[in-house]
Parts: C-alpha cells; structure tokens; sequence
C-alpha cells in the first residue's frame, strides 16, 4: 500500500502568491473619483455675465482666442486675454493692455462680454475708449436665440 506524502506537514515551505490584492486599489481609485467629481465644479472660472440673446454668427473656432472684455452686472470690467482667467482692470489699465496685445498680435479680436442688466453707456464708453486707442473692430458678444 503507497501513501502518499501529507501536505500539511510543518517542514515544507507554501508556495509565494503570485495574486495581487486589487481591493485597496479600488478603493483609493473610487476615493479618487468622488474627490475630482466634488472639486470639479469649483475649477469653473470666470465672471457670471447674464449675455443678452441676439441672432449672430458663430465665431470661427479655428481662429487665435480673441481678448474678452466682461462687464459684469455690477458694472465691473474684467479682461480675458487668451483663455485665461479674468482679471478685473480699470478702463485706462484696459486700454493700455488691449492696445499692448494688439501690437504683439496686430489681427487679434476684442470681444465685449456686457450683462444684459449693465448700463448701455458703460458698454458705449468702454467701446469707445477701444476705438480711441486705436482698437480697429470691436465685438459685441450674445447668447443664441431662444426659438
């Protein structure tokens, strides 16, 4: 009669694992989500302007990103240039840095951004102060139309 050899017994040594434990990863992952998914919203950046609605064209998206003036319901001026984050300015600082950025880059475009509720001659003196500058085009930006 053959016995075979016992498995258990205390002189032999078990083999390593070669399994990895995948559950602490999971959790760090899922940690990791809900934190981006939290903190997500919060990267929006920019000035809340309430734009009014207008038939207009689309800007061409191929094009260099234009400078951005915003005015805000407040009557705040912020500038934009380049998709970056707004920065707020006074008019002779606006001035001075959109006629800077229009000598680096002479067809760059320059956008206005007015909330809806902002004074019209806030948006007018603003424009003309671009114009007196020498700023050749100056845009007004809308919301599409609602149908």
């Amino acid at each position: 009669m053959n016995i075979p050899p016992s498995r258990g017994g205390r002189g032999k040594r078990r083999a390593p694992m070669a399994e990895i434990n995948v559950v602490p990863y999971i959790d760090v992952t899922l940690v990791l989500l809900i934190i981006f998914m939290v903190t997500a919203p919060m990267l929006q950046t920019g000035v809340d302007v309430d734009l009014p609605q207008a038939e207009a064209k689309m800007i061409d998206p191929k094009q260099e990103l234009p400078l951005i003036i915003s005015i805000d319901a407040s009557g705040g001026i912020y500038l934009d240039s380049g998709n970056q984050q707004d920065t707020a300015v006074t008019p002779d600082e606006l001035t001075r840095q959109v006629v800077e950025a229009l000598t680096k880059k002479p067809g760059l475009a320059v956008l206005i951004r007015g909330d809806s509720t902002v004074d019209y001659g806030k948006v007018v003196a603003i424009m003309a102060a671009l114009k007196n500058a020498g700023v050749p085009n100056v845009g007004l930006m809308t919301r599409p139309a609602e149908e």
